[in-house]
C-alpha cells in the first residue's frame, strides 16, 4: 500500500518576500512548513544576498514552476563603484580598489551596452551546473570551470540613482541573466571596477509586487490564529493564488465537460483554432475549472501536456 504523503493537499502560488541572508532552499521549507503541505517548490533560486520575489509553488502548482522558472524578472540593484570582489557581491573579497573618475555621458553609453540581446558568461558563483556540481562549488575550492557564453536578452535597463559611489539600476531581463555580472562588466567599463550591494527582485513574469508576503508576516498570521483559537489554515490559505497564474501567458482553451473524462485519462481530444505544438492553458466546463496545460499534436487533436490531480474531497486553489 502506498504511504500517504504527509501534510495537506493544497494547490496554489504563494509570492514570497525573502529576507536577505536566507537561502531560497530555507524560504522554501519554512513555508511549506508553515502551510502544512505535502508538496512544495520554488521557481528559480535568489542569491542569499538578494531579497525580493519568490513563487513558492504548492501541491499541483509544482507541475508548472518550470514556467516561472522560464518567465522574465526585474531587479532593483545597487553596486558599490570602485571596488571589485571575487564573487562580485559585497559577500566576496575586495581584489581591486580603483578612483572612481568616468562621466556621466560614459555611464550612459556603458548602460547602453547592455540593453538588448548579447552574450554572457555566467559567474563561477552561481548555481549553474558543472557535471552535476553547481559552479559556486568550483569556485569556492579555487576552481575555475569553462564556461560558455549564453544569450540573454535584457529589455529595460533603468539608471535610477548615483549617489556618492552607490549606482542604483532597474534591470527588467531574460531567464538565465545574471546582474552581478552586469555589475561586474560595467564597472570595468567604467574603468573602476563594482559590486553589488543590494539586489531586489521585484517582479516575476506578471506578478504583482503588492501581493508578496514576508516570512515574519506568515509567522505572525500563524500567531495570531493561535490566539484566536482558530487553525491557522484559515488566515494563510487566502494568500495563496490560483495555480493557473504560473501558465497565465497562455491562451486558454475552454472544453465542454463531456470531453473531460478523455482528456483526464491522457487522450487527445477535438479543439480547433491552435497552431501544431501551441501550448495553451485547458479549462473544462461554464466553471472553467483549471485541469492544466496542453498542445496540437500533428493530427489537429489537443493533447494533454500536464494535467492536475483533481481531488473532490480535499481542498484545491
Amino acid at each position: 500500500m502506498a504511504r500517504r504523503p504527509r501534510g495537506r493537499f493544497i494547490d496554489g502560488v504563494i509570492l514570497l518576500d525573502k529576507d536577505t541572508g536566507m537561502s531560497s532552499n530555507f524560504a522554501l521549507q519554512r513555508v511549506k512548513r508553515l502551510f502544512n503541505a505535502n508538496k512544495a517548490g520554488h521557481t528559480g533560486a535568489l542569491d542569499p544576498l538578494a531579497t525580493g520575489m519568490l513563487p513558492i509553488c504548492l501541491g499541483e502548482a509544482t507541475k508548472f514552476s518550470q514556467h516561472l522558472l522560464d518567465a522574465d524578472k526585474r531587479y532593483t540593484v545597487t553596486a558599490k563603484l570602485g571596488e571589485r570582489t571575487d564573487t562580485s557581491d559585497s559577500d566576496g573579497e575586495v581584489v581591486q580598489t580603483r578612483p572612481i573618475n568616468f562621466t556621466q555621458e560614459l555611464l550612459m553609453e556603458s548602460l547602453d551596452h547592455f540593453r538588448g540581446e548579447t552574450m554572457q558568461v555566467p559567474s563561477m558563483y552561481s548555481a549553474l551546473k558543472h557535471e552535476g556540481q553547481p559552479l559556486y562549488k568550483y569556485a569556492r575550492e579555487g576552481i575555475e570551470v569553462p564556461r560558455k557564453a549564453r544569450p540573454i536578452n535584457v529589455f529595460e535597463l533603468n539608471f535610477i540613482s548615483l549617489e556618492g559611489d552607490e549606482l542604483t539600476l532597474d534591470i527588467h531581463c531574460s531567464k538565465g541573466t545574471y546582474i552581478r555580472t552586469i555589475t561586474d562588466d560595467l564597472g570595468e567599463m567604467l574603468g573602476c571596477g563594482a559590486h553589488v550591494i543590494m539586489l531586489r527582485r521585484t517582479q516575476v513574469a506578471d506578478y504583482p509586487y503588492e501581493r508578496m508576503v514576508s516570512l515574519a508576516q506568515l509567522n505572525e498570521m500563524v500567531a495570531q490564529a493561535e490566539a484566536d483559537g482558530v487553525e491557522s489554515k484559515s488566515m494563510l490559505d487566502p494568500l495563496l493564488l490560483p495555480m493557473d497564474t504560473a501558465v497565465s501567458k497562455f491562451k486558454e482553451i475552454n472544453l465542454p465537460a463531456s470531453l473531460a473524462p478523455y482528456l483526464m485519462n491522457g487522450n487527445p481530444v477535438q479543439a480547433s483554432g491552435l497552431e501544431v505544438d501551441e501550448i495553451v492553458r485547458i479549462t473544462i466546463g461554464d466553471e472553467r475549472q483549471f485541469v492544466g496545460i496542453g498542445c496540437m499534436n500533428d493530427d489537429g487533436m489537443l493533447a494533454p501536456k500536464r494535467l492536475i490531480v483533481i481531488r473532490e474531497d480535499e481542498e484545491s486553489l
